[in-house]
Order: C-alpha cells, then structure tokens, then sequence
C-alpha cells in the first residue's frame, strides 16, 4: 500500500477522536464545574445587620462580589443595570431577596439557595423578581440556545465567502448583506412571532446582527490571510471554544475561571450579553459587548480586504495532448 493513502489513514483514525475530546471537555467540563465565583451581589438595609449578613456570605471565600446599597431603591436599580445579579435587602422582619429571572434564571435560583441557607433557621425569605424572564421563556432556554445557530450562520457565510472566492468589496458585501438579513429574520422569529425576547425591535435585531458578522468576519479574514485551513480555525474558535464558553445558559461567573472571561471576549458570549441587556434591560450594560463584538468585524472585515489584495493564482492550463503522427510508409 502507498505510503501517502496510509498517512492519511493514520490521520482520519487519529484526527477524529481528538476533535470528540475537545467537544467533550468544551462543553462538559465548564458545566460539570458550575458555581458561584465573585457573582455580583448586593447587599442594603442598616449597617449591623447587613454587616452581619455580608460576614456570612463571605464565608463562602470567593463564590460572591459584595456591593452594598444604602436602600431598596438603590439596589432595585444596581440590578436594572445589570451592576448586580440581585439584591439582599435587610429588613426588621427578615431578609428579603430581588432577583432578576431576566439576568439568568439559573443565577437566580443560586441566589435564592443561598440566601435561604444564610437566613435563621425556620424563616421564609420572600423573593421578588425586579426584572422577570418574559413568560414565553422562564427557563432562559430559548434565548441560550439562540447563540448556537448564530455561531453557526457566521461560520456559513465566512465559508461561502471563501467557497466562492468572493474578494474585497464583494466579500464586504456579501458579509453585511448576510449578517443584516440573518439579524433580521432572528428578531422576527425570537421576538416578533415566540415572543421569547422582548426588548426594542431594531436593536435586538442588530444585535443579533453583529453577532453573526463578527463570526463570520472572522472566518472569512482567517481563511483570507492563511487559506482555506482558516475556515476549520474559525469554526473551530467560534462553535467549539465560543459557543460553550460564552456562559449564556448560565452567566459567566458560574463557569470555572478563566473560561467566563474568555468567553465574554469571543463573539458567541459577547452576543448573548449584549442580546441579553437590549432583550430585558433596555440596553444597559451593552457597551463592552457591542465594543466586543465591533472590534472582532473590524479586523475580520480588514483582514478580507487585505487578502483580497493578493493576486489568486492563476488556474493550470491543460496540458496540450500531441497530435498522434501518421504511421511511416516501408
């Protein structure tokens, strides 16, 4: 047997195990390690007692990030800015717990568990939610798994652009187009017809917008810049790394550190925050993301420019068949 059939051999048998344990340590490993680590929580209520209470909770050493308010109203409001997950407010009766569903459920539900543990013994603590998950999608599953297609329609048209060689300006525009119709039809499905997020129309669908050009900026620029080898980075970067880290099923203080920073920072998680806040928030805290996500299409976008540049090889002419001679004559 040649020797190249069996490299390749070696390869596929090789190459195909190592991509399932990347998968499987992607998204198993930040699930199977889920806790509380410096989550956002704020504390208000007299002095004494919510003292007290912070004491109690930092017991838990470096599950909670302590921010204290000065009453109800100030922190009502840290939470509708998304300063804070929730709120303990100290009151003479108790302790009193808000929540915002809408931040993420599964946050809330931790921070109602461990409220609850922290409080005397035989007390109930009423829990009122300030921003509530719309009632479409109390879980948050539907806007956690809006984030996978969009990774996988950015990886789409980043590898369509590369497909069909489409280059500079064409490939720009080709890149918008799909990303302006993709955030456009997304807004219409999610908003529109499940009703699952309910925030401005426009900005929810360019949010979901800039999402899918990040990625697929990012791909098209990759494969660019070192060939088609960069669509298999991209995808891998995006839907194997981006998707699982990004912490939008959860939040990204519930993953093992330092994957929820580094998901904030790659396209997936950056567009589930900023769809998040424009969705249930009416925009705030959507600076960082946007930031995020608007720098990932710059350079994306730039590197398909300046790949674009460069001169396509020319195709091989066919080799020219010699014309049969007449047989000679005895």
């Amino acid at each position: 047997m040649p020797a190249a059939p069996n490299r390749r051999l070696v390869a596929v048998v090789l190459l195909v195990p190592v991509v399932v344990a990347l998968a499987l340590w992607a998204f198993a490993w930040p699930a199977a390690r889920m806790a509380p680590r410096d989550l956002p929580l704020g504390i208000a209520g007299s002095a004494p007692a919510a003292d007290r209470l912070a004491r109690q909770l930092e017991q838990r050493e470096g599950a909670f990030e302590i921010h204290r308010y000065d009453s109800e109203a100030a922190a009502r409001t840290a939470i509708e800015a998304r300063s804070v997950y929730g709120a303990v407010v100290v009151t003479p009766k108790g302790p009193e717990l808000l929540t915002a569903s809408a931040a993420g459920p599964a946050v809330a539900q931790l921070l109602s568990e461990a409220v609850t543990a922290s409080a005397p013994a035989g007390t109930a603590v009423p829990v009122t939610d300030v921003v509530a998950a719309p009632a479409a999608d109390p879980r948050g599953s539907v806007l956690g798994a809006s984030i996978l297609p969009l990774a996988i329609a950015g990886v789409a048209a980043g590898s369509a652009v590369t497909l069909l060689r489409l280059r500079g300006g064409r490939a720009v525009t080709a890149l918008l187009g799909v990303a302006a119709l993709v955030g456009a039809v997304a807004a219409a499905l999610t908003d529109s017809w499940l009703g699952v997020i309910t925030g401005d129309w426009w900005s929810e669908a360019g949010a979901l917008g800039l999402t899918v050009l990040a990625i697929g900026a990012t791909v098209a620029g990759l494969a660019a810049l070192i060939g088609p080898a960069g669509v298999g980075l991209g995808a891998l970067l995006m839907v194997l790394v981006g998707n699982p880290f990004s912490g939008v099923t959860s939040a990204p203080e519930l993953l093992p550190r330092p994957v929820g920073a580094i998901g904030q920072w790659l396209p997936p998680g950056a567009g589930g925050s900023l769809l998040r806040s424009v969705a249930y928030f009416d925009g705030r805290a959507a600076g960082g993301a946007a930031l995020t996500l608007a720098l990932w299409a710059a350079l994306g976008l730039t590197a398909v420019i300046i790949g674009g540049r460069r001169r396509l090889p020319a195709p091989k002419a066919p080799e020219a068949t010699p014309a049969r001679q007449p047989a000679l004559a005895g």
